[in-house]
């Protein structure tokens, strides 16, 4: 089986090919809007994702060496994510379903992450970590439905470091030469200040970090103050980690997300798992960030059982948590 699978939940565009045999991942091509000032506008990506659809699809059919007919069913994220730049990907989904004749499965975005993860990293069973610009959730599989064990209760990690940087001047570009631009401002702190800390059981609060973060940059060194965020950040993180560790009592860390790619994390992550006697996997940086090859192998994996979704069914859900999603395959 090929499926073709859509990703444009925010700032990415993406198209994967994926096949049921090794090697799995046959292409995966991505175009990211990056504005000029300013955060995400939802119509400003959209109209982004709307122009260049057409040249990602072909080029992604080009680079597997398939042909949209070969295509079995086509896979595309319906959500969590911004309503305008949703149906971007659900249009151009549903369009080459109607037009080749192809089965469409809608997939949850959090679970591609997850599910690529596990397949590139070859986990079985791991506490997981999935941390992005607008997801902070600690869960793991219980049955059908991959449970939580802790979440962020206002805005996510990712989007807590990408509206610092963005106000104190840093960003956009967001990440340069694959480090975040907090990181690269953090090389050059000494000191660290006191910043809230703030965790909950296992769930974390951010925005009073951001807040205060912010509001420290009037009297200290800004690298004090990205060293001091990231690093209380990372810490409040590694807490409800552990609690969720000794709560479930894994053996394997599985991180996925944008935030994923952090070196600074990873680090803090290798010194904890040691101290665990655990094994601790990170999705490597290309499927890291959002693209289309995760939905595809989510779709995939619903497809070989028969999980299509009907046409009328097929709507956007900005709020869709992965909770929420029946996982049919072992």
């Amino acid at each position: 089986m090929i499926v073709l699978g859509i990703e444009s939940t925010a700032h990415t565009f993406g198209v994967g090919i994926v096949k049921d045999s090794p090697p799995y991942i046959l292409s995966n091509i991505r175009r990211t809007f990056i504005p000029k000032e300013g955060g995400m506008r939802p119509g400003e990506v959209a109209r982004h994702h709307a122009e260049v659809a057409p040249g990602v699809v072909r080029e992604a059919l080009e680079k597997a060496g398939v042909s949209i007919r070969q295509v079995d069913a086509i896979a595309v994220s319906l959500g969590p994510g911004l309503g305008p730049i949703l149906r971007i990907g659900a249009t151009v989904a549903r369009a080459l379903a109607l037009k080749y004749a192809k089965p469409l499965v809608g997939v949850n975005h959090g679970i591609g992450h997850i599910e690529i993860g596990r397949l590139i990293t070859g986990s079985r069973d791991p506490l997981i970590l999935y941390i992005s610009g607008g997801n902070t959730v600690i869960s793991t599989r219980v049955g059908n439905r991959y449970r939580i064990f802790g979440e962020t209760l206002d805005i996510a990690l990712g989007n807590m470091m990408d509206v610092f940087v963005r106000e104190v001047g840093l960003a956009p570009p967001y990440v340069v030469n694959g480090k975040h631009q907090i990181d690269l401002c953090a090389e050059g702190g000494k000191k660290f200040l006191n910043l809230p800390y703030v965790v909950k059981g296992q769930d974390m609060s951010f925005s009073g970090l951001l807040s205060a973060a912010l509001r420290e940059t009037k009297n200290n060194d800004l690298h004090d103050v990205c060293l001091s965020l990231r690093e209380v950040a990372f810490d409040m993180m590694l807490e409800a980690t552990e609690r969720a560790l000794a709560l479930t009592s894994k053996s394997e860390i599985l991180v996925v997300g944008g935030v994923a790619a952090s070196g600074s994390l990873k680090e803090k992550l290798e010194e904890m798992t040691l101290d665990w006697g655990v094994k601790l996997s990170v999705v490597p940086q290309e499927f890291a960030g959002d693209n289309g090859a995760m939905i595809a192998y989510a779709g995939l994996l619903q497809a070989s059982k028969g999980a299509y979704t009907e046409l009328s069914e097929s709507k956007v859900r900005q709020r869709w948590r992965i909770d929420e999603v029946e996982l049919l395959w072992e």
